[in-house]
């Protein structure tokens, strides 16, 4: 008898088409990791791939949040429609591909009965697969994703829902920091050798902080091995969530989500994260400040008559007090001190922070890990 304590591997068990030819998995090259300065500079690198454009790109992303905050309904919504190749957040259109999605959490029913509801009539995508027992990284886990990979050369992203049941023991003799750094190390090396979005969902501290990165749980290992960490906090006002996203390839940037109770879906909100986490005539103030950066009271007030003069003086006065206006000598407010000084900069479309094209097509040097035992996994690898 196996003194094993792994549970059976059910990644393998997903039936196939009988009709399909088997086909051996296309060969993967060792990603070079040394140059001279002379061939790096002249080296030419494709442009990232993205599992949800401006948000989740190729590499792994931390997706952190409190308890019941909607993490496990905003992942499954995401493996969802890059399956399907429809709209995240109802609105960010994605490429479609195979999706992994570990649900460790969660039985055969309950992801049956969120799916349903996310689905809402609609097909669900056989791009999907979704897996309820694995083996943490350290113990088979890593090559039973590599070997769902090999089959699936197309596929977009993998989500683990949640991470703590991946990351294993930690080794011995080393500081929380190192311990926390080489989990996370698991899932980049399969990132970075298949090219793929590795999302791993994981919990925040009980105790809040101005800087959304220290509330990731454990120690700053975790999410200084992830290129990106994405931050899902209740929200004040009309947004039921703010998405906080900032990495190696994506720009910092605040989102404003909505959750739809009725279908589970998070829906992204129109707009600064800003705009939704403020009173109404904040909100509609900055809006129109925005929209007219210099405007005076009297201006924004004969656009706003439902405020009224009197409140859109004192409310502009504090917004300016608050940091959410800033107001020049002669009376005139702008969104902001850069607006003042040196005009509307451009911004992105989608999260309204200025654009930075070189966060796009500068790629950060990769630490070199060995990747032999990812490209040599078979089928019948199950330890």
């Amino acid at each position: 008898m196996s003194t094993n304590p792994i549970p059976p591997l059910h990644l393998y068990s997903v039936p196939r088409d009988p009709q399909a030819t088997p086909e051996a998995p296309p060969a993967r090259e060792r990603p070079r990791t040394a140059w001279t300065a002379d061939q790096l500079m002249a080296a030419e690198f494709p442009e990232p791939k993205w599992a949800v454009p401006g948000i989740l790109a190729e590499g792994v992303s931390l997706l952190a949040g409190p308890p019941k905050v909607g993490k496990s309904w905003l992942s499954l919504g995401l493996g969802l429609s890059v399956a399907a190749g429809g709209k995240a957040f109802d609105s960010v259109p994605v490429k479609g591909g195979p999706v992994l999605y570990l649900a460790l959490e969660d039985t055969p029913r309950r992801l049956q009965t969120r799916m349903g509801k996310l689905l809402s009539g609609q097909k669900a995508p056989a791009g999907l697969t979704l897996v309820t027992e694995c083996p943490p990284f350290p113990q088979g886990g890593s090559d039973a994703i590599a070997g769902w990979l090999d089959r699936n050369p197309d596929a977009r992203m993998v989500v683990v829902d949640v991470f703590a049941k991946m990351r294993g023991q930690a080794p011995q003799g080393v500081s929380a920091y190192d311990a926390d750094y080489v989990a996370v190390g698991y899932a980049k090396r399969i990132a970075d050798h298949y090219g793929i979005a590795v999302v791993l969902v994981h919990h925040v501290r009980k105790m809040a902080s101005e800087d959304f990165l220290t509330e990731v749980s454990g120690t700053n290992g975790i999410a200084g091995a992830a290129d990106a960490t994405l931050v899902l906090k209740r929200a004040r006002g009309q947004a039921d969530g703010i998405l906080h996203v900032t990495g190696r390839d994506v720009n910092e940037a605040e989102y404003a989500l909505s959750f739809q109770e009725a279908s589970g879906a998070w829906h992204l909100l129109d707009g600064p994260a800003s705009d939704h986490t403020v009173g109404d005539t904040r909100a509609a103030i900055l809006r129109y400040v925005r929209a007219n950066p210099g405007a005076k009271p009297k201006d924004i007030a004969e656009a706003l008559p439902q405020a009224g003069a009197d409140t859109v003086r004192r409310t502009c006065s504090r917004m300016a007090e608050d940091g959410q206006l800033t107001k020049d000598g002669s009376g005139r407010y702008y969104p902001d001190t850069e607006t003042r000084t040196q005009g509307t900069p451009e911004v992105s479309q989608l999260s309204d922070c200025p654009v930075d094209p070189s966060d796009l097509q500068e790629r950060p040097g990769q630490q070199e890990w060995e990747l032999s035992h990812l490209s040599d996994s078979g089928e019948g690898s199950s330890q």
